[in-house]
């Protein structure tokens, strides 16, 4: 796909943020973004270009307002100490990204058109990838209907964009162990819904949890399963793992949780080095007596926004408990130092995970 590109003239240029220390995770953004159409009409996905970053003009009426017709993918691009830029298994978020358009009608991109058009995008943009320890550009690809009309149905045109923002620590926390609640009166994610998808609609529908959670002092929730209210799912925008005596178990995939791309690192990179990574359903019971016989050593949570989030408090009906003394355990820190070495090029990659944007 051919990309047009409208670039601002240097002098017109913002000059990226020289410390990102008390900026708000997701609020500064590049110069560029990349925008490609879809239309029916025009036979598919037509128009790509990387233009300044600007407002999206759209008529009240825009499908995407009215039906929550759209997708997302949040994934980084990290700057290594040799100064070179590396993506964390994009194809994957492409892939992903490709899953959440079937289940939910919309049109799906190309993987590989998707990563050159994103690679295009980082290198006219690549002084905002920032260069202090523990940050990267987050990347914030993004799929809606634009077709404009009122009724319920299949839109007939998108617009696919991709934005950057460099980011700090998603939690004001850092890599420190955070305090969650178990949540009793919401669900997320029931089974044959959207669970798996990375959609708007998602998200929207944990925010009152969040917020209540939040106002007792709690940083996330962790959702238990629609239906028997008995299982563990996911905290907050997180997969979640429990370090038990014999095991490293999370929850297996059952169409309601999200197939993060930080978890299938976490398995993936937990059984290369010969540790017992399993999947499987976990009640809150056996959490909570795992918790106070000391069985449950660590709980941490696993996604792209933090990478690793250690728990070290867990609430259930009022009752408080500490997880492992309420510090961070060796096994998540082995994991979040690994996973981070390798993203900024300091470790051993042995499953080729990272892409550089040159190539």
């Amino acid at each position: 796909m051919d990309i047009v590109q409208e670039l601002l003239p240097q002098q017109a240029r913002k000059t990226p943020p020289s410390t990102l220390t008390g900026v708000t995770f997701g609020t500064v953004f590049s110069d560029h973004m990349l925008a490609i159409r879809w239309s029916s009409d025009r036979g598919g996905w037509h128009s790509a270009k990387i233009q300044p970053f600007q407002h999206l003009q759209m008529s009240p009426s825009t499908l995407v307002l009215h039906y929550g017709q759209s997708a997302f993918e949040g994934m980084k691009a990290y700057r290594g100490a040799d100064q070179k830029i590396r993506l964390f298994r994009p194809r994957q978020n492409f892939e992903r990204l490709q899953r959440t358009a079937q289940r939910i009608c919309l049109p799906e991109l190309d993987v590989e058109t998707g990563l050159q058009a994103l690679k295009l995008l980082l290198r006219t943009d690549q002084n905002w990838v920032p260069n202090e320890p523990g940050t990267s550009l987050y990347i914030r690809p993004t799929l809606i209907a634009t077709e404009e009309a009122l009724g319920l149905k299949v839109s007939k045109e998108y617009l696919f964009f991709i934005i950057l923002c460099p980011v700090g620590p998603y939690y004001p926390e850092g890599f420190n162990p955070v305090k969650i609640i178990v949540e009793e009166k919401y669900a997320r994610a029931a089974p044959g819904g959207v669970g798996e998808a990375k959609t708007a609609g998602n998200y929207a529908a944990s925010n009152l949890a969040e917020k209540e959670a939040q106002a007792k002092g709690y940083t996330q929730v962790l959702w238990l399963d629609a239906v028997e209210r008995q299982y563990v799912e996911e905290v907050g925008s997180m997969n979640i793992f429990f370090v038990m005596e014999n095991e490293i178990v999370t929850p297996q995939l059952n169409g309601t949780i999200l197939p993060g791309i930080t978890r299938r690192s976490v398995l993936e990179l937990g059984r290369h080095w010969g540790l017992p990574m399993v999947e499987r359903r976990i009640r809150i019971e056996e959490v909570l007596n795992g918790v106070r016989q000391g069985t449950i050593k660590e709980i941490f949570g696993s996604g792209t926004a933090a990478v690793i989030s250690p728990v070290g408090e867990l609430s259930w009906k009022g009752e408080s408990f500490l997880v492992g003394k309420g510090k961070t355990g060796p096994v998540a820190q082995r994991f979040f130092q690994n996973l981070t070495g390798i993203q900024y090029g300091e470790m051993e990659d042995p499953y080729e995970w990272m892409e550089l944007i040159d190539e």
